[in-house]
């Protein structure tokens, strides 16, 4: 069990075999609403509505550049649950109802012909992400011809990645066997917390003998990296279910571990209304929470590779950390860097490195606009020279630890960054100067935080914000 003693928070480094103290005063400190800096900009700073033209030049554009080279990614959007989760702050569609599986397909793959007329070379997919909702939701056989189709019109670069999102008590044999024989070699299972209590609280029964099943006949089907998601900050969570839920995932030796932080965003999620907020543990208790994990995962071997993510040191996620190849994108961490991510699917975000596209957010628009014959993009950004530069600090400082500065833009980063990161430097969390900035060890607790100082978006409308955007960084 980890120690708390005063107001100093004991952690295991994995560096150097000592252990770290983080003071609590700093946690609490840089407890702030802060983005997860997944793109920058931001979401809430894309615009509302998307010239639509602009967005095909500027995606056919960027594939012709890139397509031969790097490839691209792929992710696919599959909304449906057959129950609400009320902790989930994901697009989805709840029904029990899988004749509604058909006629997504059909207008997925309509959505992927579009795309496919700006295209003028046969897509290379180097990555392949299946989200959702809960893409177990649909059935081995339709899964296969989905993805089929889309295989049949494109090129699968040799050194490709394709992963999906697994719900334990609906992923079957089936499931596993027909994505592996499509190239799928990683799945990650949302575990998010084994304690009763807490499962009947966010609607998610889920015995753990499930996750033990549909983990072992992952790996006996040849899955090379089998991932958990778990969440602290959960309703009637406390230190000790904590500790057990961590204890019996690290029991099943797990390739990757994203231990997020819940994101209590009631004003855009409507089913976390659905609990009593009294439920949700203190700040106090959920920093202590987030500590008890990480000394845990540390302590049995994961590496931090930042951001709320933990891999043992046999798996890609750490080769590409510790070899610089690191990359960050919608889908969370990756090892592959491709100049283009294709979202497909009921509000599905698409990034081309200078602008992003965001499909529209319900099923029946969403079904409208591609079957009138036209993409469903409804709201985006076109980044401008500043933006795209910012966006290489806050990528490299995610991925890498350390960024260096551009002369191009200091006057920027002298205004805006460095009276942030002297803050920053004071905490002992960033090394700086005029020619860039080194994350310490202690500021890897405190990536978002440092990334923010980079955000020139919010730094200059900090002081106008109006309703909650953000969760909390911890």
């Amino acid at each position: 069990m980890v120690i708390f003693s005063g107001s100093t928070i004991n952690i295991f480094a994995f560096q150097n075999d000592k252990i770290m103290q983080v003071p609590f005063d700093l946690l609490k400190k840089y407890n702030i609403p802060v983005p997860r800096y997944t793109s920058y900009p931001t979401v809430p700073v894309w615009k509302e509505s998307m010239n639509l033209q602009d967005w095909k030049k500027v995606f056919q554009k960027q594939f012709d550049l890139s397509n031969e080279t790097e490839g691209i990614s792929l992710y696919l959007h599959l909304p449906f649950c057959e129950s609400l989760c009320t902790y989930c702050g994901c697009n989805k569609k709840i029904t029990s109802n899988h004749s509604v599986e058909e006629e997504y397909m059909q207008v997925v793959l309509k959505e992927w012909n579009l795309y496919l007329q700006l295209m003028h070379t046969k897509p290379v997919i180097r990555e392949l992400h299946i989200g959702g909702g809960t893409p177990t939701f649909f059935s081995p056989k339709n899964l296969e011809k989905l993805l089929t189709a889309i295989f049949d019109t494109a090129i699968i670069h040799n050194k490709h990645e394709f992963s999906f999102e697994g719900h334990p008590n609906n992923t079957t044999k089936g499931h596993l066997q027909a994505l592996y024989d499509l190239g799928f070699r990683r799945v990650s299972y949302g575990v998010q917390d084994n304690d009763p209590e807490v499962q009947r609280i966010i609607n998610r029964i889920q015995p753990f003998e499930n996750i033990q099943r549909a983990t072992a006949e992952a790996r006996a089907i040849g899955y090379q990296s089998v991932n958990f998601d778990l969440i602290y900050g959960l309703p009637k969570q406390t230190l000790e279910t904590m500790e057990k839920t961590i204890l019996q995932s690290i029991s099943l030796h797990p390739d990757r571990v994203a231990f997020y932080s819940y994101a209590h965003v009631p004003w855009t999620s409507r089913g976390q209304r659905l609990f009593d907020e009294n439920d949700l543990p203190s700040t106090e208790t959920k920093m202590k929470l987030y500590q008890l994990g990480k000394t845990l995962f540390v302590k049995n071997g994961y590496c931090d590779i930042g951001m709320d993510h933990f891999a043992l040191p046999s798996d890609d996620l750490f080769k590409a950390r510790e070899e610089g190849w690191l990359h960050r994108n919608f889908m969370g961490y990756t090892t592959q860097h491709t100049s283009i991510l294709l979202g497909l699917g009921v509000s599905s975000i698409s990034d081309v490195g200078i602008a992003f596209a965001q499909n529209q957010k319900t099923i029946h628009d969403y079904y409208t606009a591609i079957n009138n014959g036209e993409l469903s993009v409804t709201k985006g950004y076109f980044l401008t020279e500043e933006d795209t530069v910012f966006r290489k600090y806050i990528l490299n400082i995610s991925c890498q630890g350390k960024t260096n500065f551009l002369p191009q833009h200091l006057d920027l980063i002298e205004q805006y960054s460095f009276p942030e990161l002297k803050k920053l430097s004071e905490d002992g969390l960033v090394e700086y100067n005029d020619s860039g900035l080194v994350v310490t060890e202690l500021g890897l607790n405190f990536i978002r935080n440092i990334c923010k100082a980079f955000d020139l978006h919010l730094l200059r409308n900090e002081s106008k914000q109006g309703k909650p955007q953000f969760s909390q960084a911890i």
